[in-house]
């Protein structure tokens, strides 16, 4: 469904610093499949999900969805078929505008515009049922402008608005990092609901192990712009922080950089969260 072959990204090419921050990644992306991405900082996660969305080209490899070469696609071009959720609540939505507003564009994603009323009357009853799902309320608030409402209130609005018009692609960049863990929670199960019911194509950047082990069918450890680790099925399942722990100390060492006592771990627990 979604293939990435050879994708590398350099910052600063040919400056005095360039960063590599990937390495020639290439990924098989099933119909279906909600992976949970996870590595240290700096390990490449978001930079490669900023290529799926075009927010930046590759230096060199390429992404093909469903058959078709998608790898100079502009931004707002990949917009029709892809949604994406970030880690600040407040990027995903229009604050001056009301819920009922937000959703009608996000219904309108990828198709055809032209003039027309802003809020077509007939979608509200499906806002309402949609909004429903969220247990916050918003159902009866349509015309509250959405910059009175909470961060946890406007980031499960922009899950809601991301898969709205079914993408065949979701992608969610530490969609809770920026939550109180009680917020954070209720956003992961919304998380799990949509993609299960609607069974979206996801990769979800999360730096919180627990979340990378409980949630989706795959697993990928990045490291130094390179994939490390990719499992699946009960190898997943059976996984422990633990384990995670120990398998990404033992892959970095294989690569020369596991310095320290513990071969990287330390890194690891450093920079991600277990909890």
């Amino acid at each position: 469904m979604l293939t990435l072959t050879g994708i590398t990204k350099t910052f600063n090419p040919g400056g005095a610093d360039p960063v590599t921050a990937l390495a020639g990644v290439s990924l098989a992306i099933e119909k279906g499949d909600f992976i949970t991405l996870i590595g240290s900082n700096g390990a490449g996660k978001s930079t490669l999900l900023n290529c799926l969305a075009g927010v930046f080209f590759p230096d060199a490899g390429s992404i093909i969805l469903d058959g078709i070469d998608i790898t100079a696609l502009p931004e707002y071009a990949r917009a029709a078929f892809l949604g994406r959720v970030f880690q600040d609540p407040l990027q995903g939505t229009c604050a001056s505008l009301s819920i009922e507003q937000n959703l009608a564009l996000a219904a309108l994603r990828g198709k055809p515009r032209g003039l027309s009323r802003g809020v077509d009357p007939r979608d509200r009853d499906r806002f309402r049922q949609a909004l429903r799902s969220l247990s916050l309320g918003l159902e009866d608030r349509l015309d509250a402008r959405v910059r009175l409402l909470s961060g946890g209130q406007r980031q499960a609005l922009t899950m809601l608005m991301a898969t709205l018009a079914e993408p065949r692609v979701l992608l969610l960049d530490e969609h809770t990092a920026a939550l109180d863990p009680k917020t954070a929670a209720h956003i992961l199960d919304l998380t799990d609901h949509l993609v299960r019911e609607q069974r979206l194509t996801t990769l979800m950047v999360t730096h919180n192990m627990n979340q990378a082990i409980r949630l989706g069918n795959r697993l990928v450890m990045m490291h130094r712009g390179r994939i490390i680790l990719d499992v699946a099925g009960p190898e997943k399942q059976n996984l422990t922080v633990e384990a995670l722990l120990t398998r990404f100390a033992s892959l970095r060492a294989g690569d020369g950089s596991g310095d320290g006592p513990n071969g990287g771990a330390d890194d690891m627990t450093d920079k991600m969260l277990l909890v």
